[in-house]
C-alpha cells in the first residue's frame, strides 16, 4: 500500500474515531431527559443515514442496483456494524458499570487479531502482541475498572451483551474493510445506517429496550437548547461523518490496523469532556492514551515490516532468476 495511501487512511480512521467520540456528550442531554438508548440510537442512525442518502445516489448514478446486488453486505453492516454494536452495547451497560462494557467491547481489536491468526494459521509476531498489551493496558488505563467486584461480581448476562457487542464491533471492521465492486462506500453507509435504524427500532418493538422520546428542551454544557439540535449535530457530525470517514479509513488500512486507530475514539472522547464539560483527565489517563498509541504505532511497524521483507524477498527472488541466465552467456560469448 502505498505510504500516502496509509497516511490519509489513517487520518480518516483517527478522525472518524473523534467524530463518534462526539454522540455521549451530544446524546446525554437526551437521555437525561427521558429518551431510552434505543430510541435515540434509531434517530440517530435513520437521520445519518438520509443525510447520506443524496450524496449515496449520486453516486450509484441512480440506480439501487449496487445496492441489491450487495443486499447481504448492506444487511450485515446494519444489522452487526450499526444496530447490533449500539444496542448490545447500551443493553449491556445496563447491566454492568459503563467502564466494565467498555473495557469487554474494545476487545474487538484483540479478537480481530486472534482470528488473523487463527484463518491465516500464522503465528503472531512479537510485535503484534506488544501492540494488544499495550493498546489494552491503555483502555483499563483510560476507562478504569473501579466497578468491578462491586455488590456480589458481575452480572453474566451483562458480560454476554458486551461480549457480544465486541464481536458486532469487530465485524464493524471487518465489513467496513470489505471490497465492494460497484458499490460506492457511500451507498454502502447510507443504506446500512437505515438498515440499522429499522432494526433498532424493530429490537424496541419487542420490549428487549425501551422506545421511549421526549421533546421537552435540554441542557448541555450549562446551555439549554431544543431537544433537535444535539440530535441534528450528532446525525450529521458522529454518524453520517463518522461513518463515511470510518469505512474510508478501513478501506485503506484494512481492519485490524482501523480497530486499533479506531481505540482512540475513548482517548478523544476523554479529551472532549475535558474541554467541554470541565472533566480533567488525571494521570493515569493520559498514560492510558499515550498506551493506546504506542500500540497502534506499533501494529502499523508490523505491517511496515511486512511489506519491507516482501520488497527485499522480491528482490532477491529477481535477483536468483538473472543470474543464471548471466551465468549461461559468459561460457557462450
Amino acid at each position: 500500500m502505498p505510504a500516502a495511501g496509509t497516511r490519509t487512511g489513517l487520518a480518516a480512521a483517527v478522525a472518524a474515531a473523534i467524530a463518534f467520540s462526539t454522540s455521549g456528550i451530544l446524546l446525554k442531554p437526551l437521555l437525561d431527559a427521558g429518551w431510552s438508548p434505543a430510541a435515540a440510537v434509531a434517530v440517530r442512525v435513520a437521520l445519518g443515514g438520509l443525510v447520506l442518502a443524496p450524496a449515496a445516489l449520486i453516486a450509484l448514478r441512480g440506480s439501487l442496483r449496487p445496492v441489491l446486488q450487495s443486499w447481504k453486505l448492506v444487511l450485515g453492516y446494519g444489522l452487526i456494524a450499526v444496530a447490533g454494536t449500539q444496542v448490545l452495547y447500551f443493553a449491556a451497560i445496563q447491566r454492568l458499570p459503563i467502564a466494565v462494557a467498555l473495557l469487554v467491547q474494545y476487545s474487538a481489536p484483540v479478537m480481530l487479531a486472534v482470528l488473523g491468526w487463527a484463518t491465516r494459521r500464522v503465528p503472531v509476531r512479537p510485535i503484534v502482541v506488544a501492540g494488544v498489551v499495550l493498546s489494552v493496558v491503555g483502555l483499563v488505563l483510560v476507562v478504569g475498572v473501579g466497578g468491578i467486584g462491586q455488590a456480589g461480581g458481575l452480572d453474566a448476562a451483562g458480560i454476554a451483551l458486551a461480549l457480544a457487542a465486541a464481536v458486532c464491533l469487530a465485524g464493524y471492521y471487518v465489513l467496513s474493510a470489505v471490497p465492494t465492486p460497484g458499490l460506492p462506500p457511500l451507498a454502502l453507509v447510507s443504506s446500512g445506517l437505515i438498515v440499522g435504524a429499522v432494526a433498532t427500532v424493530g429490537v424496541g418493538l419487542t420490549g428487549l429496550l425501551p422506545l421511549a422520546f421526549s421533546t421537552g428542551q435540554v441542557e448541555l454544557g450549562g446551555i439549554t437548547m431544543s431537544w433537535w439540535e444535539p440530535v441534528l449535530v450528532v446525525a450529521l457530525v458522529a454518524t453520517a461523518a463518522a461513518y463515511s470517514l470510518s469505512i474510508a479509513g478501513s478501506r485503506r488500512l484494512g481492519a485490524r490496523i482501523a480497530s486499533f486507530a479506531g481505540l482512540t475514539e475513548v482517548v478523544s472522547a476523554v479529551i472532549l469532556a475535558w474541554l467541554l464539560l470541565g472533566e480533567q483527565p488525571d494521570a493515569r489517563q493520559l498514560a492510558g492514551g499515550a498506551c493506546i498509541i504506542a500500540g497502534v504505532v506499533l501494529v502499523r511497524l508490523e505491517r511496515t515490516t511486512d511489506a519491507s521483507a516482501s520488497v527485499r524477498q522480491t528482490g532477491t527472488t529477481r535477483a536468483g532468476l538473472s543470474s543464471p541466465s548471466r551465468s549461461r552467456k559468459v561460457p557462450g560469448a
